[in-house]
């Protein structure tokens, strides 16, 4: 039976959602890679998978385009409480991910705010490879690393324009320190409120936007008394807002899009 499937994007960066509700949920890692495929499937950054839940309206596991699972994705959690918001007639929806409880509302000019759980600092929490100072990594350009539920590694620097992100992404992603790789971040601080970010994701290469990327970015911004609480940060396909006032949650803001639906031959 083919698989039903809707496809929308933040700011260009594409994913997918299932919703197995009510049914046993069909995604293996084979079949995530499958439809991730470019070529031969539909394409995505990530897969995300609705599931039953109990305490919130969905249970939402993710799914990299390589058939990995993560445990955050900030653009397919503003699709998914879009698609419930809208079924359920409301302007706020409660999801629940491996980051917890996560609350999600819609404003009045139809972007979608998602509480993306607290940031994490710890070297282990991360992971790295060895206990150090999270916020001041020994790599040339001395970047600063957190989780939002997924590794990031930020570097802040003068002019974009001079760096080849395709060829350090990669370096940076699999560098050691990180045993399971990690997002990595471009930053150019523009002003206090407003940073233009270039991403290289894990598992994925040059993206156009990223919601947790966005959040990791401006977070490890904020520990470096670079930015103020509240940013805009302006990605390849668009900008977001990310506001966390040093504790609590992480509060992203962003537009989200349907691109088309269709069913997938299993």
């Amino acid at each position: 039976m083919p698989l039903s499937f809707h496809k929308m994007h933040a700011n260009g960066d594409d994913f997918v959602i299932v919703d197995a509700r009510t049914t046993i949920n069909p995604i293996t890692s084979a079949l995530a890679k499958r439809m991730g495929d470019r070529h031969r499937g539909i394409g995505f950054n990530q897969l995300a998978v609705m599931l039953d839940c109990e305490d919130a309206a969905a249970w939402v596991m993710f799914w990299n385009a390589d058939g990995t699972a993560l445990d955050a994705c900030g653009s397919a959690t503003r699709g998914v409480a879009s698609r419930l918001m809208s079924e359920l007639n409301s302007t706020s929806v409660v999801l629940r991910t491996h980051r917890g409880l996560l609350t999600c509302e819609r404003s009045a000019a139809n972007t979608i705010t998602v509480g993306m759980g607290e940031p994490l600092f710890d070297w282990q929490q991360i992971p790295l490879a060895r206990e150090l100072d999270t916020a001041h990594l020994p790599l040339a350009g001395e970047p600063a690393a957190c989780s939002m539920g997924n590794p990031h590694c930020t570097f802040f620097v003068d002019d974009l324009g001079t760096l080849d992100i395709a060829a350090i992404g990669p370096t940076i992603e699999t560098n050691p320190l990180f045993p399971e790789k990690t997002n990595v971040h471009f930053v150019q601080v523009i002003n206090r409120r407003h940073i233009r970010l270039r991403i290289w994701e894990r598992c994925g290469g040059v993206a156009l936007g990223s919601g947790t990327c966005s959040c990791g970015a401006a977070v490890n911004g904020m520990r470096r008394g670079l930015l103020d609480d509240c940013v805009e940060v302006e990605c390849d396909g668009g900008s977001v807002t990310v506001q966390w006032r040093g504790t609590g949650p992480v509060l992203l803001t962003g537009p989200v899009e349907v691109v088309f639906s269709g069913a997938f031959a299993l």
